[in-house]
C-alpha cells in the first residue's frame, strides 16, 4: 500500500483540469493513501518558488497546468535543482498546437481562461442538485434559495420543466397541487415573484394521464385519469391561483418544453430584474 504521499497541483486557474487528469490516473493506484494539495491562481514566480520549496520539504510530487511558458520553465528549472519530480500536463499540448497552427512566435497566452467555464459548470451542477432535491415538494428546506418555484397539479410538466431549467443554471423547486390538500406555509414565506403556476387543458391532461397509466401497465379507467376528477383538480388549482393573483400562470398545453421553459425564465427574470442567463 502506498502511504503518506503528497501530490501538489499547480494551476493558473481553478486547477480542475489538472485534478481531473490526476484523478483519472490515480484510479490505477488502489489502496493508496495520497493527499492532494491544490494551489490555485498561480500567477507569480514567488508563488512557485514558495510552493516548490514546500514540495521539497514534504518529499512531494508536482503536476501543473500553466499557460505561461516562463512560469512553466521556472517550475522545470526548480524541479531539477531541488530534485522534485514534476509533470507538465498542459505545456506539451500548447507547444504542439502552436506548431500546428503556425503560432510559434506567439508570446502571450491568457492565464485562467478556463475559470469562467469552470465557474459556469459548477453553478450548473449546483442548480441541478438543488432542483433534484426540491422536486415534487420532497423538501421545503432552503426553498427561499430557489430562483424559480413551479406550482401545478400532476402531469403539468413540473419535473421536466424544472430539470430543463436547472441545466440552464436556474435553481428550481416544484410543488404539487393536490386536491383537498393545503399548500405548505413555506411557499408563502418566500419571494412571491419567483412563483409560477402551471395549468393545462383538461382533455389534453386526460390523454396524458391515460397514456402514462397504460405505459405502466395500470388501469387507465381509475380516478387519476377520470375526466370529471381531472376537472375537479383543475378547478381546485384555479381557485388557488385566483387567491394568489401575484403568481403568473403559464398554460403548457401542446407547447414544447423549450418554449415553456423560455417563457417561465423570461417571466421570472423580468419580475426579479435578473439576467435570463443565471450562470453570469
Amino acid at each position: 500500500m502506498i502511504q503518506n504521499k503528497k501530490i501538489y497541483v499547480l494551476s493558473d486557474g481553478t486547477g480542475e483540469t489538472a485534478m481531473s487528469m490526476l484523478q483519472a490516473a490515480l484510479v490505477q493506484y488502489h489502496n493508496s493513501d495520497i493527499k492532494i494539495i491544490r494551489v490555485k491562481n498561480v500567477r507569480s514566480p514567488s508563488q512557485i518558488e514558495r510552493t516548490m520549496e514546500e514540495v521539497k520539504e514534504e518529499n512531494g510530487f508536482v503536476v501543473y497546468t500553466l499557460v505561461s511558458k516562463s512560469m512553466r520553465e521556472l517550475i522545470q528549472n526548480l524541479s531539477q535543482s531541488l530534485n522534485v519530480p514534476s509533470v507538465d500536463l498542459l505545456g506539451p499540448v500548447l507547444e504542439q498546437l502552436d506548431l500546428f497552427f503556425d503560432l510559434q512566435k506567439r508570446e502571450h497566452l491568457q492565464a485562467g481562461l478556463l475559470r469562467t467555464v469552470d465557474d459556469k459548470y459548477f453553478k450548473r451542477i449546483e442548480a441541478i442538485e438543488f432542483t433534484v432535491r426540491h422536486d415534487d415538494g420532497k423538501t421545503l428546506s432552503q426553498l427561499d434559495k430557489a430562483d424559480i418555484i413551479l406550482v401545478g397539479i400532476s402531469r403539468t410538466s413540473k419535473t421536466p420543466l424544472s430539470i430543463f431549467l436547472s441545466h440552464k443554471g436556474w435553481k428550481v423547486a416544484n410543488i404539487p397541487l393536490v386536491l383537498g390538500t393545503s399548500l405548505p406555509d413555506e411557499l408563502f414565506e418566500v419571494d412571491q415573484r419567483k412563483i409560477v403556476g402551471l395549468t393545462i387543458n383538461e382533455d389534453k391532461l386526460h390523454l396524458i394521464r391515460r397514456k402514462r397509466l397504460e405505459n405502466f401497465g395500470q388501469d387507465p379507467g381509475g380516478e387519476y385519469a377520470n375526466l370529471d376528477h381531472i376537472q375537479k383538480e383543475l378547478d381546485y388549482a384555479n381557485d388557488i391561483f385566483k387567491k394568489n393573483r401575484r403568481w403568473p400562470i403559464v398554460n403548457v398545453t401542446d407547447r414544447a418544453l423549450e418554449e415553456t421553459a423560455a417563457e417561465v425564465a423570461r417571466i421570472v427574470a423580468a419580475r426579479l430584474g435578473k439576467s435570463m442567463d443565471p450562470l453570469f
